[in-house]
């Protein structure tokens, strides 16, 4: 019994599809693994505080861009 080219259209089709989906799913779990291993080496982020040094910066930052 030989099959018809519509039943080896659609496994072909399905056979595909199947592939795309088993890459993207290695896909997603090795960038989500990544970001873990990025997340836990990265160092803490620095305090949120402005110190007075930056203030002042920006301060005569904007003084200066209002003159000119």
């Amino acid at each position: 019994m030989e099959e018809s080219l519509l039943e080896m259209g659609t496994m072909l089709m399905i056979a595909g599809m199947g592939t795309v989906f088993a890459f993207l799913t290695i896909l997603v779990g090795a960038m989500s693994l990544m970001a873990t291993v990025v997340s836990r080496l990265q160092p803490a982020a620095p305090a949120d505080e402005v110190t007075h040094e930056e203030v002042a910066a920006i301060a005569a930052a904007i003084r200066r861009h209002r003159q000119s």
